[in-house]
């Protein structure tokens, strides 16, 4: 049996605290990995964290609110973070401005940075964005040229990683995201469901999981649920989340004349969640760039709702082996309307409730895929 692990995770929480489904999943990670043999330890402690609070959000280096200058330097921890009085065996990297702080500590140690996605792209919307960019990207290439392996959740990311930040190949593997999936199975039936959400029991349900913000494609499904709409009258689509495009998107329904097709659910918290999977017929990802790391459509499918999504990023990837009729072309709003209705009607056939609980659970389950990110843990140690 493998010796356990000393690992110790740095900024398991997004940037610019933004909490959305890639916050969900790395703490449902931190809470599998004692159980494949490996220790999650918070970096303000000395010892490892038991396995019972390993899935307590962990601390992290830099304030989540901190200036872009502030985390640029170096020695920018907060003040009294202690040293460990021991060294890890591993270190573990999420999310490059939580990770600069700590370079150059720890001496000695194998790290494997968990690359959830471009820094640089994931504020490419905002002002100032081209005056700042270059600054992140150095940033992101000063962390990750460190890593002696890298973690990410589909091969169009690791292409990315390879070809823009120059990261070798072999130091790349491929891990998907990760659910428990037992928390998403409920014992409840799609009509019970919908009774306790009040939504409607005689029309077909699409939901869409995401927070409300600009250049992910919630637009483009407004739009799209549009042209549904002309073949399937009685389309009725749930958005779930929250965030500042809350108000532009009202807008965007009412100018379509959609206020009686699509809802604005608002923030749904956890504990809700699995609710809204099982109420909807089909769960519609829309991805417009590589920004989605495919978890709402395993958190679907672990509910046993087919995961309808566009040809871009890791949603595409975890879905395709399961049923190609997943997976939409990429293109326009029309084009996802058009696959959009066509799976309403029948024309795309879309796999059973008990076919999608099976896959997530072979594919996706925490306990599967912490035992993939032990085994790179461990091929670390053994390359250092």
């Amino acid at each position: 049996m493998n010796a356990p692990i000393d690992s110790l995770q740095i900024g398991m929480r997004r940037p610019l605290a933004r909490p959305d489904g890639l916050d969900r999943m790395l703490q449902t990670m931190a809470a599998a990995l004692p159980s494949q043999g490996v220790n999650v330890r918070d970096p303000r402690t000395v010892v490892p964290t038991a396995p019972a609070s390993s899935s307590a959000t962990l601390q992290t280096f830099v304030n989540a609110q901190a200036k872009l200058g502030r985390m640029l330097r170096r020695n920018s921890a907060r003040p009294g973070t202690p040293e460990p009085e021991r060294k890890p065996d591993v270190v573990a990297l999420h999310f490059a401005p939580h990770a600069a702080p700590t370079l150059g500590k720890f001496g000695k140690v194998p790290r494997v940075v968990h690359f959830h996605g471009s820094w640089v792209d994931e504020h490419s919307a905002e002002r100032g964005a081209a005056l700042l960019s270059p600054l992140r990207y150095g940033l992101e290439r000063m962390v990750y040229r460190g890593g002696t392996r890298h973690i990410v959740l589909s091969r169009e990311s690791g292409d990315l990683l390879h070809m823009r930040y120059r990261i070798p190949e072999e130091r790349i593997r491929v891990v998907p995201g990760c659910v428990d999936t037992a928390r998403f199975a409920l014992r409840v039936t799609r009509k019970q469901a919908r009774k306790r959400l009040a939504i409607p029991q005689d029309r077909p349900v699409l939901l869409c999981v995401r927070p409300l913000l600009p250049g992910i494609g919630l637009e483009d499904l407004i739009d799209a649920i549009f042209v549904v709409k002309l073949t399937v009258r009685d389309v009725f689509l749930v958005i779930a989340g929250a965030g500042p495009e809350f108000d532009m998107l009202y807008a965007r329904i009412v100018a379509r004349g959609l206020e009686n097709q699509v809802r604005l659910a608002g923030f749904v918290a956890d504990d809700a969640l699995a609710q809204y999977y099982r109420a909807a017929d089909v769960t519609v990802v829309p991805t417009v760039a590589m920004k989605d790391c495919g978890l709402t459509a395993i958190e679907s499918l672990a509910a046993g709702t087919p995961a309808l999504v566009t040809a871009v990023g890791g949603a595409a990837e975890a879905v395709a082996p399961l049923s190609d009729h997943l997976v939409l072309p990429s293109g326009d709003y029309k084009a996802l309307g058009t696959g959009i209705a066509d799976t309403l009607l029948g024309v795309r056939v879309m796999p059973s409730a008990d076919a999608c609980r099976r896959y997530a659970r072979k594919h996706f389950d925490h306990s599967v895929v912490a035992a993939q990110i032990a085994r790179v843990y461990r091929d670390a140690i053994e390359a250092y």
